[in-house]
């Protein structure tokens, strides 16, 4: 890292809405986060120098493109802000904070906003899911399936199977704590869901299979929402903070990044890994590279993870490559209990896609954002105690494309 990245505030829409249900529509999805973003890092609008969106399938789910224009629709002092739109499937929100981050460290800006957002609860699930399997290779995999998503991801269930073995309990397992920690989440999807005993197992009713092993409460909840931050240099930093009494140290910022992409064909992926100890080694490269560039020197230098929980295997296959555990022995920090808000390492205090929620577009952002919140205690009631730096694990398609920042305080 040559220049400090410094997260002067943000914002996140509450996940549980259904806007298409309210009569509004992804513009409005759009100003709401933007004007709360705004607030939250007390600043003008018109301090704000460039703008990043991050979004999948505005096109598809909305027919609205060149979201970028909407900035200036906003606020009418930014009509002449230069913007960008950035996708990588569920990473784009990441793939944004990157660009406006390099925008930062090249000196051409120093107030860079991004906004990563999705309305996707306007469709049928047939539909939507439909649109989602833009991120696969079209016409060469999951072409005989309803949900294309579930199906790639039982493959890789699959394929933890017959590399180390893999207990459906560890799974559900994951869910459980995820859906529990999002109680604890004011703007969660899930926070007021009750489930009736035996709901976290393979009853067929209760937790009936999607594709394969891949059942009903394994899956990450595709809904409607927006996440903002709002991103200076350390020069604005340093002056916005004399301003309003504080210290550079009162403020998150951005210590590390990883960002590496693989091929789209998930199977091209798997025959590439097969000699080695891990599934996804490119996946465990960007982990690694997020946490060096903060001059960490492992995993457990880190007070927790927001991860990419799109299914609980995703998770799960998180566990190991962020080096948490050898490769395989996931379920070793599952069941004993390290992943849980109150563990050690503490992953999806949020509650995680799986309980909080995940319009595609948003979620980088939304990592980042509650990361920052985290490390300077504003997280409420899921704050992870004593948390100084956490690190996020992005992932776009069957990780063709994966990202990763380290968020904290302090040196």
């Amino acid at each position: 890292m040559h220049a400090p990245i410094y997260i002067l505030g943000g914002s996140q829409t509450d996940f549980a809405r259904n806007w298409a249900r309210e009569e509004l529509e992804i513009y409005d999805l759009f100003a709401e986060a933007l004007q709360t973003a705004v607030i939250d890092a007390d600043i003008e609008p018109a301090q704000i120098q460039v703008g990043h969106v991050g979004n999948f399938v505005g096109d598809l789910f909305t027919r609205q493109g060149l979201l970028g224009g909407f900035f200036g629709q906003v606020y009418p002092e930014l009509g002449n802000l230069p913007t960008a739109r950035h996708e990588a499937a569920c990473a784009s929100g990441s793939i944004a904070i990157l660009a406006a981050m390099r925008d930062i460290e090249a000196g051409h800006y120093d107030v860079a906003c991004v906004l990563g957002l999705e309305l996707m609860r306007n469709v049928d699930g047939k539909t939507g899911a439909e649109y989602l399997g833009a991120a696969a290779w079209q016409g060469h995999e999951a072409t005989a399936c309803d949900f294309p998503w579930p199906f790639l991801f039982d493959r890789l269930t699959q394929e933890y199977d017959a590399r180390y073995g893999i207990a459906d309990e560890h799974l559900t397992q994951i869910a459980e704590i995820n859906f529990s920690n999002a109680r604890r989440n004011p703007r969660a999807q899930t926070r007021n869901w009750e489930f009736a005993e035996g709901s976290f197992g393979n009853d067929a009713a209760l937790n009936p299979s999607v594709e394969g092993r891949v059942r009903k409460l394994d899956c990450g909840q595709i809904t409607d929402g927006a996440a903002c931050v709002v991103l200076t240099s350390e020069r604005f930093a340093k002056a916005h903070c004399q301003k309003k009494g504080l210290g550079l140290a009162d403020l998150a910022r951005i210590k590390g990044w990883g960002h590496r992409s693989a091929p789209i064909l998930l199977e091209t992926k798997l025959a590439a890994s097969q000699d080695q100890p891990l599934i996804f080694p490119h996946a465990a490269h960007t982990l690694t590279d997020a946490r060096t560039r903060a001059g960490l020197n492992c995993i457990t230098d880190l007070d927790g993870l927001e991860t990419h929980d799109c299914f609980t295997v995703t998770e799960y296959m998180a566990i190991d490559h962020s080096g948490l555990t050898a490769p395989g022995e996931n379920w070793k920090a599952v069941e004993e209990g390290r992943i849980a808000r109150d563990g050690d390492f503490p992953i999806n205090a949020s509650g995680g896609l799986i309980g909080l929620g995940h319009p595609v577009g948003a979620t980088g952002v939304r990592m980042v954002l509650d990361c920052a919140r985290q490390v300077t205690g504003q997280a409420g009631d899921y704050q992870i105690p004593k948390a100084e730096n956490l690190i996020t694990f992005n992932v776009g398609g069957s990780t063709t494309t994966c990202a990763s920042f380290v968020v904290g305080v302090g040196s």
